[in-house]
């Protein structure tokens, strides 16, 4: 089944809901990601959320995808490659209204080989500038391995020391509240049986998908009214249609299940916290923001 197929399904007719609103609250979310289409597969249904709901929505991406595959025909170079990749995600983030794209350009595969002194500050800048509420990235264990999503989670983590502090005329910026990505059982099964198992070799070590188990899971995001619009996001990536192939082929209720319930874990909060798990990572966040704005305002 493919994208049209699946937007013709009578069960799932598609009037989706409603585009960005222009924002009616001053809330911000960033991801901090490692390569195009991580924006769309591993975090997709919830910028789309709250995109829609009028939060600010910011995607730093560390690399340009340049070591992917480049769709038929010869290899055009890792330049060209990242070129065209970077093309890709950006027209995956408009399909998702991603307010805020910025593009770090490391080489995809070596991020870890980064200077970390550099990347960090790269990432504390546009901390500083944006000011998000809420940053997600990926966690320690990289998803599944990955070495540039694990190094992507670690200058995320420096970055976010870095930006408590001022850098020249850009005031310091704390981050309220930190979440990794951490799927679940569920999000794991639909993806090991659509593509098999997931596995890697990494300095001659077997890394693969380690789901998060429930009890470790603190939140929760609904995003199944987005979920066309994830999978759509999926399609802008058409060098790379040669792998997410099979995914086409899911029913719409495994499509929903897939980008419409988004796992995370609080790394830590400034506002909140306990074991109760969460429905919206702005939680202890809305009222705060809803208070200051009529000082802002009066201002």
């Amino acid at each position: 089944m493919t994208m049209n197929t699946l937007d013709r399904h009578p069960r799932y007719a598609w009037a989706g809901p409603p585009r960005r609103r222009e924002p009616a609250t001053a809330l911000r979310l960033m991801a901090v990601l490692a390569h195009p289409d991580d924006e769309s597969l591993a975090c997709g249904g919830t910028l789309a959320r709250y995109a829609a709901e009028g939060v600010d929505v910011h995607v730093v991406m560390a690399t340009r995808g340049q070591a992917g595959r480049h769709g038929p025909g010869e290899h055009p170079g890792t330049e060209a490659v990242g070129r065209l990749r970077e093309s890709e995600f950006r027209a995956a983030a408009r399909e998702l209204d991603v307010r805020g794209v910025h593009v770090l350009g490391y080489h995809d595969g070596r991020l870890d080989q980064a200077d970390p002194v550099e990347a960090a500050g790269r990432i504390a800048r546009i901390l500083r500038r944006v000011r998000p509420h809420v940053v997600l990235t990926f966690g320690a264990d990289g998803l599944y391995g990955h070495p540039d999503h694990i190094a992507v989670s670690q200058l995320t983590s420096a970055a976010l020391a870095e930006a408590g502090a001022p850098e020249g005329t850009n005031a310091a910026h704390i981050v309220s509240k930190l979440y990794h990505i951490a799927w679940d059982a569920e999000t794991w099964e639909i993806y090991q049986d659509t593509f098999k198992r997931l596995v890697s070799r990494v300095d001659g070590v077997e890394r693969c998908a380690t789901p998060w188990p429930a009890w470790a899971i603190t939140t929760r995001v609904d995003a199944r009214a987005w979920w066309r619009r994830v999978w759509r996001a999926v399609g802008h990536h058409r060098t790379q249609m040669a792998v997410y192939g099979p995914l086409g082929h899911l029913p719409p209720e495994r499509h929903e299940r897939l980008w419409g319930h988004q796992t995370y874990y609080r790394v830590f909060s400034r506002v909140n916290g306990g074991r109760a798990v969460e429905t919206d990572l702005f939680e202890g966040l809305r009222a705060v923001t809803a208070a200051e704005r009529p000082a802002k305002m009066a201002s």
